[in-house]
């Protein structure tokens, strides 16, 4: 009788699951994604000797066979108009690649742009992840309508609305994303940083401005670019946005246009565009005066396979490749990462390096500045640990001063949260791109970045971490009765996250007690 109940329980539960998926199934709309037999492969367009970025890169890269030539950029401003200036340059191909493009003020000026790109025949492919989509539909249908213009969804949504259902009823597969960024112009000149295409991310919304790293590279890396951007885009899942929009009716050209021109014509905004406006790097480019770094640069990236494994296969994976092209730090090993939720193997890797005498610091998000109060839960777990090893800590201050004083000029307050994700090993290599220290951008996210060969630029991130505190962080010690301290500029030392409030440290503290680290 005992084993007949246990089955009869098995089985009401499994009729119970089943009918919970099925209903999350109906409220989403019971939506499956098209078909992808008729879908076209396309690559990228060979450069060609004509054009002013390709008259302007490729006599420079002659002159460095085999080596990449970067410049780094840490401004926001200079970001966005680094990309409207290439965009308004191209006389070929555009190729985008994020995992964010909001409708905001940069989001509409970038649409904009690319679109009249294409009205003078250049050919745009845009690949979008879909997860922060939620109301661009009738912008993206726009998008997909034009003639030169392909856009294609990342893992998208089949339904478009009732997403939180959606997400439920797909979880295995929607919660794989791609995070990666790259901006590829004529195949000459590539961006490639953490950067999404919003306004935060480019120091312009009255917000949290971030801080960010991006590099614009020359030369031979940028076939390496549009290698990854061709294998993405040619996934099985890149979806062509006309088939997931079908039946969204699209915003019109003229009303695309003149949102744009609406925010040119703003005063608030004429002074960002003011300060964009003076963004010599594409200027000088253009004119044969910049000067680039000329190394050895090497693209690291997922494989899109990643997204539909359920078990993520170690040669689908950025991070191998990432440690592989690293080496093993001697000296020193700087980490920016604004979501670091090392885990227990790589808080115990990490704490190992410091132990052998290597100079370890991370510089992370404090609980005031992370716009992802979550994820700092998987990072409180582990300071402890790092710091009774020799790792040192310091988390971003919300006010932190760069971001600021640019806020100020342009006339928007902020508050400044960390977004780069960057590392350097030894003062000689530097990693730049969208890789987050965390097990979501190592076993669920795609991922990439550029690994340079650049004591310059590795030398910089060392300094910068090390003048992190006392101006822009908190410098995260432990007390002689092993309590935490976080220590300011004006010697004030704080028991507490600084600048938080008691709930935000109660929400924190319950979720380092949940086993959702994977997740973070």
């Amino acid at each position: 009788m005992a084993h007949l109940l246990q089955g009869l329980r098995h089985r009401i539960h499994r009729a119970l699951g089943a009918a919970c998926i099925a209903t999350l199934a109906l409220f989403a709309g019971c939506a499956t994604l098209p078909s992808q037999e008729d879908r076209p492969e396309t690559h990228a367009i060979a450069p060609s000797a004509q054009g002013p970025l390709s008259s302007a890169v490729m006599p420079m890269a002659q002159q460095h066979p085999d080596k990449t030539g970067v410049v780094g950029i840490d401004d926001g401003h200079v970001a966005f108009g680094a990309r409207m200036a290439l965009a308004r340059a191209a006389t070929r191909s555009i190729d985008i690649q994020t995992f964010i493009w909001h409708n905001d003020a940069t989001g509409t000026l970038l649409f904009d742009e690319v679109m009249r790109a294409a009205e003078r025949g250049v050919r745009v492919r845009i690949l979008l992840d879909d997860l922060n989509t939620a109301g661009l539909d009738p912008t993206l249908a726009l998008i997909a309508s034009q003639p030169n213009v392909d856009l294609r969804l990342y893992n998208p949504y089949a339904g478009r609305s009732a997403r939180g259902v959606g997400f439920l009823a797909d979880f295995t597969r929607l919660n794989h994303r791609m995070h990666n960024k790259s901006f590829t112009v004529d195949n000459v000149v590539a961006v490639v940083g953490g950067r999404n295409i919003a306004d935060e991310y480019f120091e312009a919304g009255a917000g949290t401005g971030l801080v960010d790293l991006d590099v614009i590279a020359f030369g031979e890396v940028v076939k390496s670019v549009s290698s990854e951007f061709d294998l993405f885009w040619n996934s099985p899942s890149a979806y062509p946005a006309k088939k997931i929009l079908a039946g969204v009716e699209p915003e019109s050209r003229q009303a695309l246009a003149s949102r744009a021109q609406k925010i040119r014509d703003d005063p608030t905004t004429a002074k960002y565009a003011d300060a964009i406006a003076h963004a010599e790097v594409v200027q000088r480019m253009l004119a044969h005066t910049l000067q680039p770094e000329w190394t050895t640069a090497t693209v690291v990236h997922d494989d899109p396979g990643k997204t539909l494994s359920p078990e993520a296969k170690a040669e689908l994976l950025l991070l191998p490749k990432l440690i592989s092209a690293f080496g093993k730090p001697v000296k020193s090993l700087d980490i920016i990462s604004p979501y670091f939720v090392p885990g227990n193997a790589g808080t115990e890797a990490l704490a190992n390096l410091a132990r052998q005498g290597v100079q370890v610091r991370v510089l992370t998000n404090s609980l005031a500045a992370t716009d992802e109060k979550s994820v700092h839960s998987g990072y409180v777990k582990h300071r402890k640990d790092l710091l009774q090893a020799g790792v040192q800590l310091y988390e971003l201050k919300p006010e932190a001063a760069p971001i600021m004083s640019r806020a100020k000029e342009i006339g928007r307050g902020s508050k400044a949260g960390l977004h780069a994700k960057t590392y350097a090993i030894d003062g000689r290599t530097i990693f730049v791109g969208s890789f987050n220290f965390d097990p979501r951008s190592a076993r669920l996210n795609t991922e990439m970045g550029l690994v340079i060969e650049s004591p310059r630029m590795a030398s910089k991130l060392h300094d910068f971490v090390g003048d992190a505190y006392p101006s822009i962080a908190y410098r995260v010690t432990l007390a002689e009765d092993g309590s935490l301290r976080w220590a300011d500029a004006d010697g004030k030392v704080y028991t507490v996250d600084p600048e938080t409030g008691w709930l935000e440290r109660t929400f924190v503290g319950i979720g380092a007690a949940l086993p959702i680290e994977w997740l973070l």
